[in-house]
């Protein structure tokens, strides 16, 4: 396995592997890995002949007072985890790789401009999606793979790169990966580090009320708010925690809806204390 941090460097691996003809596989993070994560590569490593993993904290999807310089980091943790998976090259970059313009910022960005980015995790990170776009344009601009790996856990997210990817005719397949979750069914997540003790016995309220929407739905309730509401106020029972939302929305547009059918997405952000988490679930039928 190969560490490269310098944009030079990763093209030069690719254009080595495409005379061989060889397909490649990308798998972007932000770092401090876990299951998720090594979930993400394995998809890559079985579909694909090659597989680059970013490890790459991108600013100028933070917002002012949001945890950028507080993100978890342990790079070579990291390397030994993608190393295990089979991961064939790592692309680390600094900031100034990545914006060159200097201070982590650009005067060029990638947006989608209807109400899509504005929903759920949008309506209180504003420029969030702006800097998920950017970056991600510029790894795929950077690897040009094949296949690109996602966790639905951003269930948003990955709905915004699917646009992105049609919208500007990127030609890579991107590829939704189910949450992978803790014994107890806390989701995966970077952030999960933040908690202490009791925070992280009271983050189960997150998919405690994930397992309730299910039942509900799997019982025949179609009335969303019904569900939202029940979510809401498992949630609400939990001291530490403050509802950020919980929401029933189109799994494609991200449009709230009121009726409970396929492709129907169930999402929540919550803050435990000072740490923001999500977890949705879609309706399938």
């Amino acid at each position: 396995m190969k560490v490269a941090a310098t944009i030079a460097e990763v093209r030069a691996e690719v254009r080595a592997w495409r005379k061989q003809g060889l397909t490649v596989g990308l798998v972007p993070t932000m770092g401090y890995l876990h299951e998720g994560h090594a979930s993400l590569m394995k998809e890559s490593v079985q579909r694909c002949d090659r597989t680059v993993v970013s490890v790459f904290v991108n600013p100028t999807q933070f917002g002012p007072n949001e945890d950028l310089e507080a993100y978890p980091r342990d790079f070579a943790r990291d390397t030994a985890l993608c190393e295990e998976m089979g991961v064939d090259l790592i692309f680390h970059p600094d900031v100034d790789e990545m914006y060159p313009d200097g201070n982590g910022k650009t005067d060029t960005y990638v947006e989608i401009l209807d109400d899509m980015p504005k929903q759920l995790c949008g309506k209180t990170r504003p420029i969030h999606f702006r800097g998920v776009c950017t970056v991600v344009s510029k790894l795929f601009n950077i690897v040009l793979p094949d296949c690109a790996f996602f966790g639905e856990k951003d269930a948003q997210q990955l709905a915004i790169i699917r646009r992105m990817v049609r919208d500007l005719s990127f030609g890579i397949e991107i590829v939704g990966c189910p949450i992978i979750r803790e014994a107890d069914g806390l989701a995966k997540s970077s952030r999960n580090t933040y908690l202490n003790a009791e925070e992280r016995q009271a983050a189960l309220c997150l998919s405690k009320a994930v397992s309730l929407g299910k039942q509900m739905i799997a019982d025949g309730e179609a009335d969303a708010e019904k569900v939202v509401e029940a979510m809401k106020a498992l949630i609400n029972a939990e001291p530490l925690a403050k509802i950020d939302y919980v929401q029933a929305v189109d799994g494609m547009t991200m449009a709230p809806v009121q009726e409970v059918k396929a492709d129907v997405l169930v999402a929540m952000a919550v803050y435990i204390g000072k740490t923001r988490l999500i977890d949705n679930f879609s309706v399938r039928m």
